[in-house]
């Protein structure tokens, strides 16, 4: 008679489409029922993607065809929407208290992510809306030293309380550990934080959180996604070919859990010499503008790397704080106005929270 055991590891050569990770590991295998030789098997999947259900569907039956013992498997497909939907005014979204949730992610690492998460935030806050900053780089949070903030967290109850500077209510695990501890952890482990950090941090009322997503788009990133309640994704890229390249398969990931790409920010798009103010394309121009019409999706701006971002970056004092009537500065409440009216229309471009 087949065995439960048997079952387990034939499912677990099926892998979720587009990633190396399997519907075992996953945690989508519900239940496992067997009798005689019938299998009765229940899978739950946090997908709308019809292609991606039956993909899993054919896969699973290949699977289990292989082994010796079954004449009969009754499959069940339980499904969620992975993704709350894009919050109207007065709603809630899906983390208590929050209004709209935007994790802002990258293909890869080195395209200044962080940068635009801090930058993005105090402009939004500064445009009068209430706003979060969550840190979900558990492997490399940079968001403490960009904020200037090194405290532990309080509890309140059975609730952290978030940290704040600059108006801006901060959780990063750079809290929580010390600052030259690596965190080696599997992904559940990295799945439990990222719902405390979620759930059980009292974010109070917000118009916006933004999530600082790890770069790439490996099994972390799509756990993530669908373990946190997402109004859309921004994509930061730089001009180059490269960078392109993996922001088009980030935004493929986002696009299978059904998060809305909300638009894209190009980072790094132009080098202003400080002595005489002249623009050097470094790495190339208007890339970004061009994938994002190739792709129908918002592009929100243009970021140029200045010696000011850096320097903020280095010492707590962003850019937007430091210099909000500088290039940068004015480029970056530029995308905060685009980005709200992608998630508020016609009310995004006025200040106070709606």
């Amino acid at each position: 008679m087949v065995t439960e055991e048997e079952i387990r590891k034939a499912l677990e050569e099926v892998k979720y489409p587009g990633f190396t990770r399997n519907i075992v590991s996953f945690g989508m295998v519900k239940k496992i029922g067997i009798e005689d030789s019938t299998v009765d098997l229940v899978l739950g999947l946090t997908t709308s993607d019809k292609t991606v259900t039956e993909r899993i569907r054919l896969d699973v039956e290949a699977a289990l065809r292989k082994v010796s013992g079954i004449k009969t498997v009754n499959l069940t497909i339980h499904l969620q929407n992975p993704q709350i939907p894009a919050q109207g005014p007065g709603q809630q979204a899906g983390i208590p208290g929050v209004r709209h949730a935007v994790a802002v992610a990258s293909g890869k690492g080195g395209v200044g992510k962080s940068t635009v998460s801090v930058n993005l935030a105090i402009a939004l806050q500064q445009s009068g809306a209430r706003v979060g900053l969550l840190d979900c780089d558990v492997y490399g949070p940079s968001i403490p030293m960009m904020m200037g903030v090194h405290q532990k967290p309080g509890i309140a109850g059975d609730k952290l309380e978030p940290l704040s500077n600059f108006g801006i209510r901060l959780m990063s695990m750079g809290f929580l550990v010390d600052e030259d501890s690596p965190v080696i952890w599997r992904g559940p482990m990295i799945m439990k934080t990222v719902q405390q950090f979620s759930r059980n941090v009292n974010w109070g009322k917000l118009d916006y959180l933004i999530i600082d997503l790890p770069p790439g788009t490996g099994d972390t990133q799509l756990s993530l996604c669908q373990t946190l309640p997402l109004s859309g994704a921004v994509m930061v890229t730089t001009p180059q070919e490269v960078a392109l390249i993996d922001v088009r398969k980030a935004a493929a990931m986002f696009r299978k859990v059904n998060v809305p790409i909300l638009g894209i920010v190009e980072n790094m798009s132009t080098f202003i010499c400080p002595s005489d103010q002249k623009r050097y394309d470094i790495f190339g121009a208007g890339g970004g503008r061009r994938e994002a019409e190739r792709t129908g999706v918002p592009f929100l701006g243009e970021i140029p790397i200045t010696m000011e971002i850096r320097q903020g970056g280095d010492q707590g004092l962003p850019v937007m704080v430091a210099a909000p009537e500088s290039i940068p500065g004015k480029a970056f409440a530029g995308v905060a106005q685009a980005l709200r009216r992608q998630l508020e229309g016609d009310s995004g471009s006025r200040a106070g929270p709606s």
